[in-house]
């Protein structure tokens, strides 16, 4: 993945340079910027992943930081310190990306705001809780207790084993055996 970043940078060079230099040490530089790349490569990948949501955004950014720096390769005196560089053109690179990012503002009269799903009738939410609760007071005793302490007290299956007194299995089995229940009460079925 990373050799083809190497591969495709000395196309990226501008001409001027190539016309500049003459060829044996245009190729001694592209030598030694390849085994560089394949070297440093996937470390120099793991930060621009961590500057980017997106790999694939990722793998953008650390191919123009690392045409940035072919084309400065002859001009950097140390080149033991080649990593910071590379992370500075890839920290300057996502910062430049990240301002020519524009968000058009346009002030209207009135807000674009989504058209939502219609609020259901008050009415009818309050007769659905009022099923649904006649439902829950059908289920016997210690399925009723369960499922109220589940979803109606919002506690774990474990704290509502520890407060009844029973393992957490027998809860899981309890309420979903009471949940099957609800599900075919024949005053809930509409709702489905």
């Amino acid at each position: 993945m990373t050799t083809l970043v190497c591969t495709n940078a000395s196309a990226a060079a501008p001409a001027a340079y190539a016309s500049r230099t003459h060829q044996p040490r245009a190729h001694q530089s592209y030598t030694s910027f390849a085994s560089y790349v394949r070297a440093r490569g996937p470390v120099l990948l793991r930060t621009a992943r961590s500057l980017t949501s997106n790999p694939s955004d990722a793998e953008d950014l650390l191919q123009t930081a690392l045409t940035k720096t072919y084309v400065a390769w002859d001009r950097i005196e140390d080149h033991r310190a080649l990593d910071g560089y590379v992370r500075r053109a890839l920290l300057n690179t996502r910062t430049s990306q990240w301002r020519k990012r524009k968000i058009d503002e346009f002030a209207c009269e009135e807000l674009p705001e989504p058209a939502g799903l219609p609020e259901p009738d008050p009415a009818e939410r309050q007769a659905l809780h009022d099923a649904m609760w006649r439902a829950v007071m059908r289920l016997p005793d210690r399925q009723r207790a369960m499922v109220v302490l589940r979803y109606y007290e919002d506690l774990s299956e474990s704290q509502t084993a520890e407060v009844l007194g029973v393992s957490v299995g027998t809860v899981k089995s309890a309420v979903s055996r009471a949940l099957g229940k609800l599900r075919e009460d024949p005053e809930l079925v509409p709702v489905h």
